[in-house]
């Protein structure tokens, strides 16, 4: 596997709250049906120059310096490995339990403006109603990448009912492990990449929605 994709899912490698090594600007959109059932969710990334230029020259395989569609394919196709035992760094939560997800079928990559953008779409396993609470967000358990949305308005649900109410969550880290220091144990210092404590620090959107509307 190419390094500078396996640098995103580096398992254990950056010890916790470590300073990550990659950076993204992270879009989710949240598609809703005429039944109130989330159908699917969205996701662009775009990443950092610096680890999109380490992309470019891993895999421009004819040295143009410009990835074709075959080597955008093969990007593509390494990321999607690559995450998959990550669960794509997806958060999605109903009434605080953890909802299954279908993996994306393939995950699109694009390299305009001398940054690597990737898109996917996934869906819940099972039929996921707007009814209590729902958390949508993306996370790197090993520390290792940050991908974040950078404005309130990069976390979009089309269509929201009235009778949702729309939150964008974005957790004081301090104030994270005050409220959990019990259960942080020393293995999560030590070992990030084998627990989902990080996910406490990942902004999110936060839906609170009613059964009727």
């Amino acid at each position: 596997m190419p390094a500078a994709v396996a640098a995103l899912c580096v398992s254990g490698a950056a010890p916790a709250l470590a300073h990550p090594h990659v950076f993204a600007e992270a879009n989710l959109e949240v598609a809703i049906d005429a039944d109130r059932n989330v159908v699917a969710l969205r996701h662009v990334w775009r990443f950092d120059d610096l680890f999109s230029s380490t992309v470019l020259l891993e895999f421009d395989k004819n040295a143009d310096l410009v990835l074709d569609n075959a080597e955008l394919e093969e990007v593509g196709a390494v990321i999607h490995e690559s995450l998959a035992e990550f669960n794509y760094f997806q958060i999605v939560t109903a009434g605080g339990k953890e909802v299954d997800m279908v993996a994306p079928d393939r995950i699109m990559a694009n390299y305009e403006d001398n940054q690597l953008i990737i898109l996917f779409e996934s869906r819940p396993a099972e039929p996921l109603h707007l009814d209590g609470q729902l958390d949508f967000g993306v996370y790197d358990p090993t520390f290792y990448t940050a991908i974040d949305f950078y404005e309130d308005k990069n976390l979009v649900v089309a269509d929201l009912p009235e009778s949702c109410i729309r939150t964008v969550v974005r957790p004081n880290p301090d104030e994270a492990i005050a409220m959990n220091q019990q259960s942080l144990t020393e293995a999560f210092f030590n070992d990030p990449s084998n627990n989902d404590y990080s996910k406490l620090f990942a902004t999110r959107l936060e839906l609170n929605c009613s059964g009727e509307g």
